[in-house]
């Protein structure tokens, strides 16, 4: 079945055709991550990346290199991701559930494009202030080969244009690909660490020994230790036993989210016989469903944004105030206070974001301006019925999208591993890759059934459990 999907999403031209501009928008992405800024000797960056090692502690440049697939440390054009681009999107939306006269904006004809270029000139200011902090206090100087202001005017320009040209191939992935194009750039930039990862757990390393002495024994290569030196990045051999748990507990959670993800209530809705001109149509029963987590992975995207700022104000005053230092050290990435504070996020941006989406009194408008009702439930209570489901369900949903976010901290204690690596066995990236994943899946099953083939599971359909 998974053999005869495969071939039936080549066969479709238009999906064909989405799927490789999507894989070539990524690889701009990708290539983009890798050029540095004009005036950074390369060389000496090289050199400073091999000397960094790996820590069991992170900072808020790991964390933000996480989001941005590398390129942060690369110092390249890309080095900010699309990270501002959200920061921007969340304020806008919060603004706009605030001011009702945005909120009227909003739904006038056109008004979403206005929305939207506020949201564009407001990423720029993000940018530019965002640029100017990083490339004047975390860059060292030392890779720096021309005068230092020539170089912070050039990069801010530089850094801003980047994050704009990847908030254009955002767009363009959503219209012209496979949709979901912010999200699958740091899907992207997720996926490309877990090389990494492999070679710091010495997986990489079992799996070329294992390989090359397939070769030695059919005779391809003369001698030994050949193939190993690709994977001698490791910077320590961890634990084998470490490593194993450490799987398992991958595997188990990344169950555990799939199911969290397809997991629905269904509410049943009944609509009575209604005539339309001379036609008359019967009952029907129907239901609608509503995701044990309706806003997927935009909890955990906007609350990594949303610290991310504080992190930033508190190391950029750090130096010259002390409170500042201090509150920095207190809501460090992997502190107590800061995962409570993250944890907190999680839930106010399901809730909130849930709200924007599925709206209650809408969806009850709707049903009854349709001639429908749901059993047992008086018309009038229709909203509270629904406003009450939505916080039922949302509640352990947003509950376990908040542990899951703590994982890491639990594999960096338990394991000593580093959080580079702990953040892609579980956590934000995890639930980010799953999700993604989900999401991306079900718009190439909806393209596969309108050209009327099997989907990539039985019976051209993504099940879900009904809770």
């Amino acid at each position: 079945m998974a053999a005869n999907a495969l071939v039936n999403i080549f066969r479709t031209q238009e999906l064909r055709n989405r799927i490789l501009f999507t894989l070539f928008m990524l690889v701009l992405f990708r290539l983009g991550a890798t050029i540095p800024l004009p005036g950074i000797d390369v060389i000496q960056l090289r050199a400073l990346l091999k000397l960094g090692g790996s820590n069991s502690q992170v900072n808020i440049l790991d964390y933000i290199d996480m989001f941005a697939g590398g390129a942060f440390k690369n110092v390249s054009l890309l080095m900010l991701g699309v990270m501002p681009y959200i920061t921007t999107s969340i304020i806008v939306q919060l603004l706009i559930v605030v001011f009702p006269r945005l909120k009227k904006l909003s739904e006038e004809e056109g008004g979403r494009k206005k929305i939207q270029r506020i949201q564009r000139y407001a990423t720029v200011v993000v940018c530019l202030f965002q640029a100017f902090f990083f490339l004047n206090n975390t860059i060292d100087k030392r890779l720096i080969t021309m005068d230092f202001p020539y170089f912070l005017v050039l990069g801010m320009v530089t850094v801003t244009t980047g994050t704009m040209f990847l908030m254009w191939i955002g767009e363009q992935i959503t219209q012209r690909g496979i949709g979901n194009g912010t999200s699958l750039i740091i899907f992207a930039g997720i996926v490309v660490r877990f090389p990494e990862v492999f070679i710091q757990l010495g997986i990489l390393r079992s799996l070329l020994n294992f390989l090359e002495g397939i070769l030695l024994w059919i005779g391809i290569i003369p001698r030994s230790g050949i193939l190993v030196p690709l994977a001698t990045r490791a910077t320590s051999s961890p634990n084998a036993v470490f490593v194993l748990m450490a799987m398992v507990m991958f595997v188990v959670v990344v169950g555990l989210i799939i199911f969290e993800q397809r997991g629905q209530r269904k509410i049943p809705v009944h609509y009575a016989k209604r005539v339309v001109g001379r036609k008359v149509f019967g009952a029907q029963n129907t239901y609608i469903p509503f995701k044990l987590n309706p806003s997927g992975v935009i909890p955990i995207i906007f609350a990594n944004a949303i610290m991310i700022a504080p992190l930033q104000i508190f190391q950029w005053l750090g130096n010259d105030f002390e409170i500042f230092q201090q509150l920095g050290v207190i809501f460090r990435p992997g502190g107590v206070w800061y995962v409570v504070v993250y944890m907190l996020l999680i839930v106010f941006f399901a809730y909130f974001y849930t709200q924007v989406t599925l709206n209650p009194v809408e969806i009850s408008k709707q049903i009854r301006e349709n001639g429908g009702s749901i059993p047992g439930i008086r018309s009038e209570k229709m909203e509270q019925y629904l406003s009450r489901i939505l916080s039922r369900i949302i509640l352990p949903g947003s509950l376990f999208l908040a542990f899951i976010a703590i994982i890491p901290n639990i594999i960096t204690s338990l394991f000593q591993f580093s959080y580079s690596v702990a953040n892609v066995m579980g956590g934000t990236s995890l639930i980010i890759l799953v999700g993604v994943g989900l999401d991306t899946m079900s718009q190439v099953e909806s393209h596969l059934r309108m050209h009327h083939h099997d989907g990539l599971v039985k019976k051209g359909k993504i099940k879900a459990r009904n809770l």
